[in-house]
């Protein structure tokens, strides 16, 4: 039985006003020309491999080490973590996995454990045992006086080890974004960690994140780095275990500027509607990517030149994201059902974590009775008149966008090795 939307009775007697001559374009699937750099076969042996090549020197027999296991949309993020620890047993080591992801799962560490669960991180999938704890313990300060937090199991274990995927960050630019520094500094450190990197500005947030790994480095704690590069097509290209000098070191800054190759933005140069057919924490820490969309909206970080999109329509939010829609704001409209999914104790826990970040990305869009009265409502309002030709795209997901829907307003703007399917 269908449970109850309190939106639907919210919706009875809305009439929207559409106009009768209002029409909704027909749309052509387009698959676009993204970098597509060979994958790796086999990612897990991969993962091993770099971990017994490149860490032999800085593991003992019997060094515990904490490997971190995040909530991103890693692709093949199971092989990964698997890998890694296979590579540090191989070494001598006894790994375990800690959930390393802020304030991620309500800020509860069996909601964390859940939410790993959901992406398939289980103990028997990665073959070590996952211990999961919100408690904190301050390990270092930087010169600023910044602390340094780790999770409680982390900071008893010899070492930590991050293993995360690079990419470019939502909410700032810096040498090195996402991946094994922010994991290490912000996903290891719970939700103290993360709400002190994430409530400044941009240009502290970068600074801060920097000096963070800087002093977790000198306490010895940090073991390394397992780093993983995707393309757009959600391929694996790339497996590199860092050593603890490279992670937030040239090596990492030099990942961080592949990656960034890799997540285009969208290649028009404006965009009346833009459809997103779902958003969530597993596409992107902000539900939807505005390295794709060009919407940041953070105080101090300007949007992007391109593309320039008027109005956003999102039509659902994924399992996984367990209804914590932070950065649901960047839409304009969502249908009442993904209202109704919003929890909004873990969303707002997010938002407060992520302090300046959080507030405009985090305001409700305008709720509609159904994905056609959005779809049809922001064609109403992007700015351009009822019979004029609306530049309209459709997406499934940002955090692979390889093929898109394009209205035929956008048929001769198409970038240079499009195909229309």
């Amino acid at each position: 039985m269908r449970a109850t939307n309190p939106w639907d009775q919210l919706m009875q007697g809305v009439v929207l006003p559409f106009h009768p001559d209002l029409v909704v374009p027909a749309m052509h699937e387009v698959e676009l020309p993204v970098p597509r750099p060979d994958p790796i076969g086999d990612v897990a042996a991969a993962a091993r491999r770099q971990v017994v090549e490149r860490l032999a020197e800085s593991i003992a027999p019997g060094t515990t080490v904490a490997v971190g296991g995040g909530s991103r949309g890693l692709a093949d993020r199971v092989g990964l973590l698997a890998g890694a620890i296979a590579g540090l047993r191989e070494l001598g080591a006894e790994p375990f996995v800690v959930p390393a992801m802020g304030s991620h799962g309500g800020a509860t560490a069996e909601g964390q454990r859940e939410m790993l669960a959901h992406l398939g991180i289980t103990e028997a999938s990665v073959g070590a045992e996952i211990r999961a704890t919100m408690d904190t313990v301050e390990v270092a300060r930087t010169p600023a006086g910044m602390p340094v937090y780790l999770d409680r199991h982390a900071a008893g274990a010899d070492r930590i080890l991050p293993v995360n995927r690079v990419k470019p960050h939502t909410c700032f630019k810096g040498p090195i974004e996402s991946g094994c520094t922010k994991m290490a500094v912000v996903g290891f450190g719970k939700q103290p960690g993360a709400a002190q990197i994430h409530s400044c500005g941009p240009v502290e947030m970068r600074d801060r994140l920097l000096a963070g790994i800087a002093a977790l480095r000198s306490t010895g704690r940090l073991l390394g780095g397992v780093a993983s590069i995707e393309s757009t097509t959600g391929d694996v290209v790339q497996v590199r275990a860092l050593t603890a000098d490279e992670v937030g070191g040239e090596v990492e800054r030099d990942l961080t500027d592949f990656a960034r190759t890799l997540v285009p933005p969208l290649p028009f140069a404006e965009i009346d509607v833009l459809i997103v057919e779902r958003g969530g924490k597993d596409i992107s820490g902000t539900t939807l990517d505005p390295n794709v969309t060009g919407r940041f909206w953070v105080h101090g970080l300007a949007d992007a030149a391109s593309p320039q999109v008027s109005t956003i329509v999102l039509l659902g939010i994924t399992e996984v994201s367990g209804g914590n829609v932070l950065g649901i704001g960047f839409a304009d409209f969502v249908p009442a059902d993904v209202a109704a999914g919003i929890d909004f104790q873990k969303t707002y826990l997010n938002c407060f974590t992520a302090g300046a970040a959080g507030v405009r990305r985090s305001r409700m869009p305008m709720v509609l009775p159904s994905e056609d009265d959005c779809i049809r409502a922001a064609l109403s309002m992007c700015g351009r008149g009822v019979l004029e030709p609306k530049r309209v795209v459709r997406i499934t997901d940002t955090l692979h966008p390889t093929v898109c829907w394009v209205s035929d307003a956008l048929l001769d703007q198409l970038p240079e090795g499009a195909v229309v399917r």
